[in-house]
């Protein structure tokens, strides 16, 4: 079942409550997010990539997940 952009930004807001939060994309499947967070300091862009995925809660595992693709930008604020 596909996923809209806000109900990816609330999964992600569960997690990220003070972060600056954009998700793009309009199939439902493919989408993009943006997630920059003071939490993110001094992580590797693997750590913050892993957190921002368990934040979803199993929306991505494999074919069983709603999102088939999510491109991934991460950082900390300017």
């Amino acid at each position: 079942m596909p996923m809209a952009a806000p109900e990816i930004e609330a999964l992600l807001r569960e997690s990220f409550p003070d972060a600056q939060i954009t998700v793009t994309g309009d199939d439902g499947v493919h989408m993009a997010a943006r997630v920059l967070d003071a939490g993110f300091a001094g992580k590797s862009r693997v750590a913050q990539h892993r957190a921002v995925y368990a934040a979803l809660k199993g929306k991505m595992d494999g074919s069983n997940g709603d999102l088939h693709a999510l491109a991934l930008t991460t950082g900390t604020p300017d």
